[in-house]
């Protein structure tokens, strides 16, 4: 059951959603939006190989920026994290989506999911369109349907990027 602005409300309110900071103007008719953070995370177009098996060097490959605002460039891969920082009971999942408008304007993200139980901020891979963008940090970019589990998961999401903070990269182990 994917849940309205209502049934987000409660869950809110409840405390069972946890969304910091928070601000009212984002819960929306059927999801929340999330806000672009200050970190971005610039993949560098390197000739060795990345090892997945041995990723101990994995710093090598991103370019990590603070700033208030960023440049996309054509078809670049980034890392960008959210200003909020969400945690998810064990009977609720999301689905995160990039805005229309920015779809609208050629920008894009894979296939994500927010796990039961998962908190941090979140991390999320954009691809550049066909010109470049200027992004703004605090500017909402994310939309995140989230949908009621059938029962409360028997295994709750307890993996590496649990508590994440800012960019966080890739870890294979």
């Amino acid at each position: 059951m994917i849940l309205s602005d209502f049934d987000l409300w409660a869950y809110i309110k409840s405390g069972r959603l946890v969304i910091e900071p928070f601000d009212e103007s984002i819960v929306r008719e059927n999801g929340v939006d999330l806000r672009i953070g200050r970190a971005i995370a610039r993949m560098k177009n390197l000739e060795k190989p990345l090892d997945t098996r041995d990723s101990t060097d994995i710093e090598e490959y991103y370019s990590v920026e603070v700033a208030d605002s960023f440049i996309i460039w054509p078809r670049e891969h980034v890392l960008l994290h959210t200003l909020e920082y969400v945690k998810l009971p064990v009977d609720l999942m999301g689905f995160v989506n990039l805005r229309s408008s920015y779809a609208r304007i050629g920008l894009s993200i894979p296939p994500t999911i927010i796990d039961a139980n998962f908190e941090g901020e979140l991390t999320i891979e954009l691809v550049g369109g066909e010109f470049p963008v200027k992004l703004y940090a605090g500017d909402r970019f994310l939309h995140v349907v989230f949908a009621k589990l059938s029962s409360v998961v028997e295994k709750p999401y307890k993996g590496r990027y649990q508590g994440q903070r800012g960019v966080t990269l890739p870890s294979f182990k």
